[in-house]
């Protein structure tokens, strides 16, 4: 069963899931698990990820595998969330617990940056995200240093999550742009460099490296290329740009919605960080404008108001079947007026001002809903691409591919575009996988299908 021509291993850990696959040398898919970790805390007794437990995992699992008679293991690359950053000291050993993204960034301390560095607006114009406290990781530097002097002193390395899974294989000081790139407040995007206030404040972060570069590492006793890891979203992004020979946006979908251009390469305007645009690198240094939705969430806490109402079971919406008619007719009202979220989105995202009894049943109700959703994605969309652009596609995929009512909306709603669906599965680590075998062809199969208009 062993695979003579070698198979491709990569981790990719998500904030819940953690995931082993392996890809052969065609990069089909051929093994897959996953596990979850409970959380701990952190020295400050806020939920973490318990990496202790995880890097003896990770160890553990990748020793299994290349001593398996099954598998003949030849490359390992890593894929993970962002905004986190690992401290090593002098030995390379982690100085710190990995701080959780969700954690209180502390008072002032991305403002003082702001006010250092031309002011919020120009700051967040510059590294192309909007203001997002520990997101933009960069600052957990900062709130390391005033809060843990004592810590941030023995600091020798600071390294990106994908680049420290690495690091504990090859021990090589690495980064990369697409960790670096996406809302970190480190990279200036007008001089596409790291951002001048690292310098002023005494902050040294290794120089970014091509995704495609290895380093050939003994693990027992054979020979393996150690990939650099890259973030999870520009690796979902990976296959799309080697598998599609015309611009497109890709519509990712799922707790959030998150609209990727990597043909608009204009700098964000006020207006498009103020609706939460922001730009991340591609595996080859190169902008993606971008735009996000709470879409999932924004559903999932509405949904739950909607069936109290209508008193239905809390998935009875995955039993709707495809009613063209009640979609036609309501998209044909939807075009001149919303129902749901007339006055925008509130803080807590459930419409308090809808009266559900306007409605004949549940069925009307939920897709008067998803309409309604559809055009806030679409408006969305909208804001990222630019007047000069012909985007010919949009790629939708996630949870809410498999949604018709969202869909159909949806192609009917951007006409100039033809909408697929595609059905990539593990897309993040596709991607991963991609960038470490370089293989740039367009015979990737991206799973697509046409969504009609209605």
């Amino acid at each position: 069963m062993s695979d003579k021509a070698g198979l491709t291993l990569i981790f990719d850990i998500g904030k819940t899931n953690k995931k082993v696959l392996l890809f052969d040398n065609s990069l089909k898919l051929i093994y897959q698990e996953e596990t979850s970790f409970a959380e701990t805390t952190d020295d400050d007794g806020f939920l973490c990820d318990d990496f202790d437990k995880i890097e003896l995992w990770l160890q553990d699992k990748i020793i299994s595998l290349i001593k398996s008679e099954k598998f003949n293991i030849t490359k390992i690359n890593f894929t993970t969330y962002g905004a986190t950053l690992v401290y090593l000291d002098k030995e390379g050993k982690r100085l710190t617990p990995v701080y959780n993204y969700l954690k209180p960034l502390g008072a002032d301390v991305d403002e003082l940056i702001f006010k250092k560095w031309g002011g919020k607006n120009e700051f967040l114009r510059k590294t192309a995200s909007p203001a997002l406290k520990m997101l933009n990781s960069g600052f957990q530097i900062l709130k390391l240093r005033q809060e843990k002097a004592d810590i941030f002193k023995n600091i020798e390395h600071i390294l990106h999550l994908p680049q420290y899974l690495s690091f504990l294989l090859t021990k090589k000081i690495t980064s990369e742009a697409t960790s670096i790139g996406c809302h970190t407040a480190l990279w200036d995007y007008d001089n596409m460099k790291y951002h001048d206030w690292l310098k002023s404040e005494g902050i040294k972060l290794p120089k970014p490296i091509d995704n495609s570069m290895s380093f050939p590492t003994i693990i027992e006793g054979k020979q393996i290329e150690l990939g650099i890891g890259i973030h999870d979203s520009s690796a979902s992004l990976v296959p799309y740009l080697m598998g599609s020979s015309e611009e497109f946006v890709l519509v990712s979908t799922g707790t959030w919605c998150i609209n990727m251009n990597p043909f608009n390469n204009e700098p964000l305007t006020d207006i498009e960080l103020k609706n939460d645009c922001l730009s991340f690198l591609t595996y080859q240094q190169k902008p993606v404008k971008s735009s996000r939705v709470f879409l999932g969430h924004i559903h999932d806490v509405n949904i739950k108001k909607i069936n109290d109402f209508f008193n239905v079971a809390i998935d009875a919406y995955k039993t709707l079947a495809m009613n063209t008619n009640l979609l036609k007719a309501l998209l044909a009202k939807s075009k001149q007026a919303r129902v749901f979220f007339k006055n925008g989105i509130p803080d807590n995202y459930i419409d308090e001002q809808i009266d559900l009894a306007i409605f004949e049943n549940f069925e009307h109700c939920y897709y008067q809903f998803i309409i309604d959703l559809a055009f806030i994605v679409s408006d969305s969309i909208n804001l990222i691409i630019n007047s000069k652009q012909k985007i010919k596609h949009l790629y939708i995929t996630g949870g809410f591919a498999r949604n018709k009512q969202f869909t159909h909306t949806l192609a009917s709603i951007n006409n100039q575009q033809s909408v697929f669906t595609s059905e990539i599965d593990n897309a993040t680590a596709l991607g991963a996988a991609l960038v470490l075998n370089n293989n740039m062809n367009n015979n990737i199969n991206l799973g697509l299908n046409k969504v009609e208009i209605i």
